[in-house]
């Protein structure tokens, strides 16, 4: 296994983060990671380098506008959660697998299918009972509003996750400013009283 370095560390976090993504939407992560990797933003490993590829991201880009337009349709949007459900799993597992510096395998794929399906079945059992909720109070008018909001959510932590480790330094860098005021002020003090 690689040494923690930033760059692992980076690429874990956004592998995490888009198997999370795929508890919302199963394609729109996976799309996100094809564009990704195609320009170069996603650090993907030996063996899944064809997700940086055009087949991957034409056969992506349409199951994602297929599973977007799918969720609208009452009834089927119900039985897509029961479809979805394994298929978020393979899509986490597949996601963070894709980014694991980890030269043994079966230590790569179980770590990605503990971790990343793990993550992605989670989030995917939220929306599952988000839908039933919605369809057993409003016998399924309000499903279109709950797709909705999986959908923007889908794509939107997509996108947040190539950003993770801007927002993880500008957080630590704003913590440091935040910690330099607060003691350079109470030093300041010091010396006035003193």
């Amino acid at each position: 296994m690689v040494g923690m370095d930033k760059e692992t560390i980076t690429a874990v976090a956004l592998g995490i983060g888009l198997a999370a993504s795929a508890g919302f939407r199963v394609f729109v992560p996976m799309l996100a990671a094809a564009i990704g990797a195609h320009l170069g933003f996603l650090p993907v490993h030996e063996g899944f380098e064809w997700l940086a590829g055009w087949p991957a991201i034409v056969c992506f880009g349409t199951a994602t506008v297929l599973e977007i337009i799918a969720y609208y349709v009452p009834v089927v949007d119900n039985l897509l959660d029961a479809i979805a459900t394994p298929m978020a799993l393979g899509a986490g597992t597949l996601l963070l697998t894709s980014v694991l510096p980890i030269d043994n395998n079966l230590l790569k794929w179980t770590t990605g299918f503990i971790v990343g399906g793990g993550m992605a079945a989670t989030v995917q059992g939220g929306t599952v009972l988000a839908r039933l909720a919605s369809t057993a109070k409003t016998a399924g008018i309000g499903n279109p509003v709950v797709a909705t909001g999986e959908h923007a959510t889908a794509f939107g932590s997509s996108i947040l996750s190539f950003f993770i480790p801007v927002i993880i330094a500008a957080l630590f860098l704003a913590g440091a400013v935040i910690l330099a005021i607060v003691f350079g002020r109470k030093l300041f003090r010091r010396k006035i009283a003193a």
